[in-house]
């Protein structure tokens, strides 16, 4: 019986370790990607496997992502409590893990759903995994920001799971994600500040303080309202869409506005960091429901 509850408690670990709530917004923008690529319903086999895929590769960065930040994640409230820090895992055991996910999903992205989308879904784990995580985090304020790319990938990754091509829609997604990427981190980068400060990881507000980080994120805001506009102005998308993205932008404006003039409100970093999740998952929803009602109206 006990050894029973010990393999659950160690599976729920390995869980645990592929940050399931990240991957799930990292999957439903890949799949969005995959029904905007098309006029209509995208192929099944190409729906199904490059989902499969591209998760299994995005918990396998994460893997990774948690084995190399191993001994700072110890030192932080933030992620102390994480299964390598606790030693529920060993580091070879987590190595072992992301390894085998990641050769499961370059298998089955390349010969189920197409080399090009196992190329690029690879670039943006070691991209995230490596690049991102062992340099760009410890070298630079603007980590966030080169390393978005990585983070931006997944729509991409999604439509040329479908389409075996990278097109102009492709790319106005990549650029949606990673406009938004800068503010809705550094929100929690300034939550945390004492955190990171601790721990010498040069978040912009560590080096470059709490107001020039207020005011980039008031900037990145604006610019990412007016990003989130162009996909109605090139057709991509309709009234409904349109609609949608200026209310969530316009309350995501609010948030960035708030942070720029109240100092005082401890709890607002985080309030907009959630908000922005919420934001960028329900941005996706209205592009997805907006697509299909405007096929509706062409038929």
């Amino acid at each position: 019986m006990n050894t029973n509850v010990e393999t659950l408690t160690d599976w729920h670990d390995y869980y645990e370790l592929t940050k399931p709530r990240v991957v799930l917004l990292i999957v439903f923008t890949a799949i969005v990607g995959m029904f905007l690529s098309v006029p209509g319903l995208p192929d099944i086999s190409a729906l199904v496997f490059g989902t499969l895929g591209i998760g299994t590769a995005a918990s396998s960065a994460a893997v990774f992502n948690h084995v190399l930040d191993a001994r700072t994640d110890i030192l932080m409230m933030r992620t102390r409590g994480r299964p390598l820090p606790q030693g529920k895992l060993t580091e070879k055991a987590a190595l072992i893990f992301a390894s085998v996910l990641c050769v499961i999903s370059m298998i089955m992205l390349w010969f189920l759903v197409n080399p090009l989308t196992a190329i690029l879904t690879f670039l943006s784990l070691i991209g995230y995994a490596v690049v991102y995580t062992v340099w760009l985090k410890h070298a630079t304020p603007q980590n966030i920001v080169i390393g978005g790319a990585a983070g931006a990938a997944p729509p991409v990754l999604g439509w040329t799971a479908v389409t075996n091509d990278v097109g102009s829609g492709a790319l106005l997604l990549f650029l949606i994600v990673f406009v938004w990427t800068p503010p809705h981190f550094w929100a929690l980068a300034i939550a945390r500040l004492d955190e990171y400060a601790k721990v010498d990881i040069p978040m912009l507000p560590v080096t470059h303080g709490v107001a020039y980080t207020r005011l980039n994120i008031l900037l990145y805001s604006i610019l990412l309202l007016l990003v989130t506009i162009l996909p109605y102005l090139i057709g991509m998308s309709g009234l409904i869409y349109l609609v949608s993205a200026m209310g969530l932008g316009v309350y995501f404006l609010y948030y960035a506005i708030r942070m720029y003039r109240d100092h005082e409100d401890e709890a607002l970093p985080m309030e907009m960091f959630r908000y922005s999740i919420a934001y960028l998952g329900y941005l996706f929803t209205a592009l997805l429901i907006d697509h299909y009602f405007l096929l509706q109206l062409s038929l």
